[in-house]
């Protein structure tokens, strides 16, 4: 993986991440074409029980091994605290540390998105057969999965009997169930999609490099490659300079490809002189093409865990101890089992919080267990928890650079809880998510709220604990946004850097807006798609109805 067998390359794609790893993976299918993957993290060796293993997910988060660590600037709404982003500093890039679970999005997500000037082709309709081409869903194909793809998905087996009583107490709280929320459709709940195969991890690079790698002598993959700077002769992009192992480097490109997510595409654009002539000039760089939307436009998710002690012993509190470990390893190790081979992420749905919205704006996961992203627990007992937050807040932020040093992380500003609708959607969420854990059919599990606590109930207590303890689902995006307007970044027909030539975005950065749910799925979807839009070539459409909540 760390073998460049030529100085010159038909593309070189800058991040093998998500994106990265599926465009990677269809372009260098034509043995003509020359592919080098830049990869400033380190391989993710086969050995990494850390990465492969599911429920290991809290390890690498916070490590400095694994991920980069990035954290806001101090946010005026939420306290002035600075919110933590781990993302993944590794082959697969966050697909190798995140939790795993698949989601589209919701069908109408894609229909506003094209209702944007210039964006007709980005429907659903559009979409839908790159959802499917990139998918084997395990649980069965039909008109909207794909059972040929790379992408081997496993459907969360939800077998715990907390996950039954959820299931139970949501259709008391009057939302159904539903088949899949990847299918037709996606409101309500249901066991979710996750790129776990055979009880391991299935990254991003694990689905759509690794097989290929050794095969394709067309195909180079460097990690611990450091981009610096898109060389650019006028406007015209002709490789990159990076940095590897203490020694400056420089390649050559017919074209190059951007795929470090919504953070570092921003960045490396302007690192490279394109961007708002502002920003640059303060960071001391040179303008070499003033583009004013990158790095604007930021959007994510925010979430808190509402939290339950568990009156029976049946929850995963007993995988939290570190004395189980060792047989939880083995079982895993030898067998790809027991708890070791879960994400614990095996349930959850979607719902709308008011009626002014046409589709859900809320998302759940509910897992078996009280536990932090971090892995810390409150107590040593059992519990459950369910993690809720809004899918379309209207706060806007921005990713800037701070100085030309590549090394230093830029200033993330995301504005969260700036705006009347988040605010308030926020007070529904958790009235929401309430309503749903004090039904009858939670009773002989419900040992009480633990968190936020029953003395958090108005609605000013309620954003007061948001404030305090919401943390990002890592779900960054938008920041170099497909679009014809002014702001715009990319070109939604070629994913061309506006105004210039062999420059491309493709991650999750130029989404016009973020979708609903986790947007692992819908940035593999946009890597398909881009790959297609970079060859020439396209599948056809397919419009199947869809589920639309009729409005009394």
């Amino acid at each position: 993986m760390n073998v460049m067998r030529h100085s010159s390359y038909d593309y070189v794609i800058v991040g093998g991440g998500s994106a990265g790893s599926a465009l990677a993976n269809r372009l260098s299918a034509d043995p003509s074409h020359k592919v080098l993957v830049l990869e400033a993290g380190r391989p993710d060796s086969w050995w990494d029980i850390f990465i492969h293993m599911p429920s290991a997910l809290a390890f690498p988060i916070g490590s400095p091994r694994y991920d980069w660590k990035y954290e806001s600037e101090p946010e005026p709404h939420m306290n002035g605290r600075r919110i933590y982003h781990a993302r993944g500093k590794v082959l697969g890039g966050s697909s190798s540390i995140n939790g795993m679970i698949f989601q589209r999005g919701n069908p109408l997500d894609y229909e506003r998105w094209a209702a944007d000037p210039g964006m007709s082709q980005w429907d659903y309709a559009h979409c839908l057969p790159y959802f499917k081409r990139m998918e084997n869903c395990l649980a069965g194909g039909d008109e909207f999965r794909g059972t040929e793809g790379p992408l081997a998905l496993e459907r969360g087996p939800a077998k715990n009997p907390l996950f039954q009583a959820f299931f139970a107490a949501v259709q008391q709280a009057g939302y159904p169930l539903t088949k899949d929320v990847n299918g037709f459709r996606q409101e309500g709940f249901a066991p979710f999609d996750r790129n776990i195969r055979r009880g391991r991890r299935l990254s991003a690079a694990r689905a759509y490099l690794h097989p290929v790698m050794g095969q394709r002598k067309n195909l180079d993959v460097v990690c611990r490659a450091l981009v610096t700077r898109v060389v650019l002769e006028g406007k015209r992009a002709t490789g990159v300079e990076y940095t590897r192992g203490g020694a400056a480097h420089k390649v050559t490109a017919g074209e190059v490809i951007l795929c470090g997510g919504a953070i570092n595409s921003p960045q490396l654009l302007e690192l490279s002189g394109i961007g708002r002539a502002d920003v640059l000039s303060a960071a001391g760089i040179e303008v070499r093409h003033a583009l004013s939307g990158v790095g604007e436009h930021l959007q994510d998710h925010l979430e808190v865990y509402v939290q339950y002690a568990c009156k029976q012993p049946v929850s995963m509190a007993p995988s939290l101890r570190w004395w189980n470990w060792p047989w939880i390893g083995m079982q895993w190790l030898f067998g790809r089992t027991g708890p070791g081979a879960t994400n614990h992420f095996e349930a959850g749905g979607f719902v709308r919080s008011n009626d002014e919205v046409d589709y859900p704006n809320l998302m759940f996961h509910f897992l078996p267990v009280a536990i932090r992203y971090d892995g810390s627990a409150p107590s040593r007992g059992h519990g459950y928890q369910v993690h809720v937050g809004p899918m379309y807040s209207d706060a806007r932020g921005s990713i800037h650079v701070k100085s030309s040093d590549p090394r230093e992380h830029p200033a993330m500003r995301f504005n969260y809880l700036s705006t009347a609708q988040d605010r308030r959607e926020w007070v529904e969420a958790i009235r929401c998510a309430r309503a749903i854990l004090e039904q009858p059919a939670m009773g002989e599990m419900n040992g009480g709220e633990t968190s936020p606590g029953p003395g958090v109930a108005t609605d000013e207590q309620i954003l007061s604990w948001v404030a305090k303890d919401a943390e990002t689902a890592l779900h960054p995006s938008c920041t170099c946004r497909m679009g014809t307007d002014a702001l715009s970044v990319t070109d939604p027909a070629s994913m061309r850097v506006h105004g210039t030539e062999g420059l491309r975005v493709v991650d999750a950065s130029v989404m016009p807006y973020v979708t609903n749910g986790n947007i692992y799925a819908p940035t593999m979807m946009l890597a398909e798609k881009a790959a297609d839009l970079v060859l020439g070539t396209a599948l056809p459409p397919e419009p199947v109805p869809f589920y639309r909540h009729a409005k009394p």
